[in-house]
Formats: C-alpha cells, structure tokens, sequence
C-alpha cells in the first residue's frame, strides 16, 4: 500500500475525535471570570453611579465613578456580603480631610453616600451663616458668581452661588474644591429645616474617635452629616469607619438626561464627553 494513503486512512479515526474542552472548559473560564470580578471588587476598584445632586459640582446625576477600595484598608463591609464577625479595618490607611469617599449609612445598610470629608476624628466641626468651621476657625472661601443647573429631566433650572473652598489639612496642605451655596433661603431652596436643626446654623459637632463628618458641595441640596438627629428624615450622622467603602478616583462615563430613554437618536449627544476619564478632586 502506498505510504501516503497509509497515513492518511490512520488519521481518519484521529479526525473523529472531539478536541479537549467543552462544557468543562467553558465552566472554567467562567469560573476563574468570575472571581477576577470578585476580586477585583472587592479588593480594588468597585463602580458606582450618581444619582442625585447633593455633590454638584463637583459630581453631577448621571456620573458613573471608579471607588478605589484598597485606599483606607479593607473593613466587613468591603466584600459582596458583610462579615459580622469582621471588626475595624485591615491594612488601615487614614483618610485626608477633603477625600471624596463613598460610605454605607448606618440608618440603611444597604444604601450608599458619596460625600466629602469634611471632619476627621477630634475635630469640631460646625456651619455659622453658612461658613463652615473647624476647630474655631472659618475656612476660606472665594465666591465666583451664580451657578445655574438642572438636576433633572422637566426640572426648573436652579441658580446657586458658586464658591471655591479651601479646605485644611492636617500636614499644611490645601484642599481646593467647588460647593454651592443658596443665594436666598438659610435652609436652602428643598433642604428643609428639620426640628432643631438648621444645615446653615449648626451647633459644634465634636467628631468622636473613629468616625468622620461627611458633607455635600451642594451645600443646601445634601443630607449629610449635619443631620445627626436618628429621628428626622434627612438623618445621616457621624460616618464609622468601618462603612467607609473607599475614596472616589475618576469619573469613567457619564451622560446628561436631556431626552426620554426610548429616543435612541439623542444617545450621542447626551455624553458628557468632557467628563470622561476626569479625575475627581
């Protein structure tokens, strides 16, 4: 027999035989998929979405923000399901005042805040006719002209003051950020004044240790810590420091909600082009 047509018919059996893989190989690539996901949020960066104005403009609703979750160490409430034996933070690295940080509340665990730290444990924090205060002494301010925005689709525009602030930090430096401020109400345009407390006339918060004070740049549009009544709606409180989550890197995507979801012809031009990939300060 020729030796050609000789190794031809003996690869004929070999030709019939399935390859190596299969349903095997695809419930491992989607095993080992799976948990370079959970790593990854769990461990480093984890995506979150803006979804109202209390941090304008700093963040505006319909931002979508990296967390890095690695920067002040990794707490029971760093991982898909919260570990109840899982006390304080490991590999803990203090945060700065001025951080953008995201937090689970202690009144609604499963609900989650982006605020700017604005009180670090020790520190006495308090607004006087709108100043914020620390340890005594007034932050500075610049005011740079009205602000005019739109927190919604078939919203009215609402006009504000805008300020640059200049924020402390304990090793000198300077923490320069945009906020808000109402040009007419002391409680705000839609922040109301729940009982005693009024969110631009506070009393003195004394931050207890291993706890921060977290405000909005939206000023009169942000229930934060000046809330610390459990009793009223707007309850937020002094912020744990095991519910910090991590501290807010850049903005990845992000669009404006001009139009109705189903005109798919507009999807363009609702991107926020300039805002992609902006580092978040």
């Amino acid at each position: 027999m020729n030796n050609n047509l000789k190794n031809e018919i003996d690869q004929i059996p070999q030709q019939g035989k399935k390859k190596p893989g299969g349903i095997t190989e695809l419930i491992s690539t989607v095993f080992w998929a799976g948990l370079i996901i959970v790593v990854v949020r769990c461990l480093l960066f984890a995506p979150f979405n803006i979804p109202s104005g209390s941090m304008i403009p700093s963040l505006l609703i319909g931002d979508y923000i990296f967390v890095s979750k690695y920067s002040y160490g990794f707490s029971k409430h760093s991982f898909f399901f919260s570990q109840p034996d899982f006390k304080g933070r490991i590999w803990y690295t203090p945060p700065q005042r001025g951080d953008v940080v995201v937090f689970r509340s202690t009144k609604a665990p499963f609900d989650y805040y982006v605020k700017r730290l604005i009180g670090l444990p020790g520190d006495t924090v308090q607004v006087k006719d709108g100043v914020l205060y620390i340890d005594d002494q007034p932050v500075k301010r610049r005011l740079d002209g009205p602000y005019t925005y739109q927190e919604s689709l078939n919203e009215s525009d609402l006009t504000e003051n805008l300020y640059t602030e200049y924020l402390p930090r304990k090793d000198g430096s300077i923490v320069e950020h945009k906020i808000l401020q109402s040009m007419n109400s002391p409680c705000g345009q839609d922040l109301v004044c729940e009982g005693d407390i009024n969110p631009n006339y506070t009393i003195p918060y004394h931050v207890p240790a291993d706890h921060f004070f977290a405000m909005g740049d939206n000023r009169d549009h942000s229930a934060d810590s000046r809330f610390n009544n459990p009793d009223t709606s707007n309850y937020l409180g002094f912020v744990p420091i095991e519910n910090l989550i991590g501290k807010v890197q850049f903005i990845f995507y992000s669009y404006d909600s001009k139009y109705p979801v189903w005109q798919f012809w507009h999807w363009p031009e609702e991107i926020r082009w300039n805002r992609l990939f902006k580092s978040v300060k």
